[in-house]
C-alpha cells in the first residue's frame, strides 16, 4: 500500500505540475511581461525618449513604406515594439511602395523602409532606423507653434513655392507638414527680418544682391538670428563678401571634382557623393549617402568669431578645379596645381556656433554648404538628400534634442584575468566541478540503496 500511495502522489504531483505549465503558458499567450535586466537599461529607449512619449497622449500611428520581401520589415517591427512597450496606443502599419507608387510620391517618401508618424494631423518622416532619429521625429511632433523660416527672394534665389526645377518647392512642402512654414522674405521690400522670424535661408542667389540687403542679412546675424546659407561655385562675386567675413567662412573658387563618384555609376565628376560624415550634431549617426552636383569648396577664415565645424568633405580624390570644364570631353578634367587648385580632402559644409548676441537665446547656430541643388526639386528625392536637408533644418531650429544622444554600453565588456586567474577557472571547471558532480552523484546513490 506504501509503494502505491508513493506512486499515487507522483501522479498527483506530474499532473500538477503539467496543469501548471498549462496555465503558465495560457496566461503568456495573452499577457506580457518583459523586464529590462541589462545594467543602464540599455535594451530599452532612453528616458529622454520616454519623455516625450508622454508628451503625445491619443494614438500614434507608425507607418512604414517598406517592401515585404527581406527581412527590413521584421527589423521595424522589433523596433517599433521598443516604443510600443511604454505608448501601447502606438500602432504600427505597413504599405507596400510598389503597390502604390503615386501614394508613396504623394507622402514624400524615397526610401525603402521610410516611415511616417502621425499624430493629431501633423507628420513626420524618419529614414534612418535609430532611436536619436525617431525620438527626435517625436519630439517635433510636439511643437506648440509653427517656425518661422524665411527664404531670401528677389535676387534669383531658389523659391519655396516655386515650381522650377531650381526651386525648393518639395522641401518645403515637407517642412509645412512639419509645423514649419516657409515663407518669401524680398529684401528689396523689406529692410530687416521680421522678428518672429527663427530661421534665413540664402538659397543660391543668381544676381548680385545690394549692399542694404546683404547689410539687413550681416545685421540679422549680429542680433543672433539663425542662418542657413547654400552657396555654389562662382558666388564670390555677387557682393557676398561682407556676409562671408560675418560668418568667418570663404567660397574657395572653382567647382569641386570628385573622381570618387565614379565607383558608383556617375558620368559627371562635379557629381559629388557624400558617405563619409565628419562628426557634428547634424551628421551623428547618419549613414545614408547624399548626392551634392556642383558643389564649391569652402574654406574657415583665420579670426573667425565663431566655432566652424564641418558637416561635408568630399574624398581624397578630389579637387576644386578653375578651368573649365567640358564633361564630353574627359581631357579638360585634370588637376592643376599652377592654376591654384587644391588636393582633397576638402569641406564644403560649415556648422557654426557661438555665444549669441541676443539675451533671448544663449548660442547662435549657422550652416553654410558650397551647394544648394542637393534641396532642389531636382534632386531632392536622390539618396539622403531629403533626410540630410531635414537633420540641417531641425539643428538651425534647435529640434536636436536627441541628435547628440549619449551611446549607452554594457560597463563590462571586457574581462581582465591574471595569469593566477586564469589557472583557477582552468582547474576549476576542468577538475572541481566534475569531482563535485561526482561527489553528489555517489551520495545521492548511497542514500537511494539505503532505502
Amino acid at each position: 500500500m506504501a509503494r502505491l500511495g508513493e506512486r499515487a502522489d507522483a501522479w498527483l504531483f506530474a499532473a500538477l505540475l503539467l496543469l501548471g505549465a498549462a496555465c503558465v503558458a495560457l496566461l503568456s499567450a495573452r499577457f506580457d511581461v518583459v523586464a529590462d535586466w541589462s545594467a543602464g537599461a540599455r535594451a530599452s529607449i532612453s528616458s529622454q525618449s520616454r519623455a516625450i512619449l508622454k508628451q503625445l497622449p491619443g494614438e500614434l500611428d507608425v507607418v512604414s513604406y517598406a517592401r515585404p520581401g527581406g527581412d527590413l520589415r521584421a527589423k521595424i517591427r522589433t523596433f517599433v515594439e521598443g516604443w510600443q512597450r511604454f505608448k501601447p496606443d502606438l500602432k504600427l502599419s505597413f504599405i507596400d511602395p510598389d503597390a502604390d507608387p503615386a501614394a508613396m510620391r504623394a507622402a514624400g517618401v524615397s526610401v525603402d523602409g521610410e516611415i511616417v508618424l502621425k499624430w493629431h494631423g501633423h507628420e513626420q518622416h524618419v529614414v534612418q532606423l535609430d532611436e536619436a532619429d525617431f525620438g527626435n521625429a517625436l519630439a517635433r511632433l510636439t511643437r506648440g507653434r509653427d517656425r518661422l523660416v524665411a527664404f531670401v527672394t528677389g535676387d534669383g534665389e531658389r523659391s519655396p513655392d516655386g515650381k522650377a526645377n531650381a526651386d525648393v518647392s518639395a522641401f518645403a512642402a515637407q517642412l509645412q507638414q512639419q509645423g514649419i512654414r516657409a515663407l518669401s522674405l524680398n529684401l528689396a521690400q523689406n529692410a530687416t527680418v521680421p522678428g518672429n522670424t527663427d530661421l534665413v535661408v540664402l538659397a543660391s542667389p543668381q544676381a548680385a544682391l545690394s549692399p542694404p540687403s546683404v547689410k539687413t542679412l550681416t545685421d540679422w546675424l549680429a542680433r543672433g538670428g539663425n542662418f542657413l546659407w547654400l552657396t555654389e561655385p562662382g558666388d564670390d562675386d555677387l557682393g557676398l563678401s561682407p556676409l562671408g567675413q560675418a560668418l568667418g567662412v570663404r567660397v574657395l573658387p572653382g567647382v569641386l571634382v570628385d573622381g570618387a563618384g565614379a565607383k558608383l555609376g556617375l558620368g559627371d565628376p562635379r557629381m559629388v557623393v557624400a558617405n563619409d560624415y565628419p562628426e557634428q550634431a547634424i551628421t551623428h549617426g547618419f549613414q545614408v549617402n547624399t548626392l551634392f552636383p556642383q558643389a564649391a569648396a569652402l574654406a574657415a577664415a583665420s579670426g573667425a568669431q565663431w566655432k566652424i565645424t564641418p558637416i561635408l568633405s568630399s574624398s581624397a580624390q578630389s579637387w576644386n578645379q578653375i578651368a573649365p570644364i567640358d564633361p564630353a570631353q574627359p581631357s579638360t578634367i585634370k588637376y592643376d596645381a599652377s592654376q591654384g587648385e587644391l588636393r582633397g580632402p576638402l569641406d564644403f559644409g560649415f556648422a557654426l556656433t557661438r555665444l549669441s548676441p541676443s539675451p533671448d537665446k544663449s548660442e547662435q547656430r549657422a550652416v553654410v554648404i558650397g551647394d544648394g541643388d542637393f534641396l532642389s526639386n531636382t534632386y531632392l528625392d536622390n539618396g539622403g538628400n531629403k533626410a540630410f536637408g531635414q537633420r540641417v533644418f531641425d539643428w538651425l531650429l534647435g529640434d536636436d534634442a536627441l541628435v547628440a544622444l549619449p551611446p549607452r554600453v554594457a560597463p563590462d565588456l571586457i574581462l581582465h584575468l591574471t595569469e593566477s586567474d586564469l589557472a583557477l577557472v582552468m582547474w576549476g571547471w576542468l577538475v572541481a566541478v566534475p569531482l563535485l558532480l561526482l561527489i553528489v552523484g555517489a551520495v545521492i546513490g548511497v542514500v537511494r540503496r539505503r532505502r
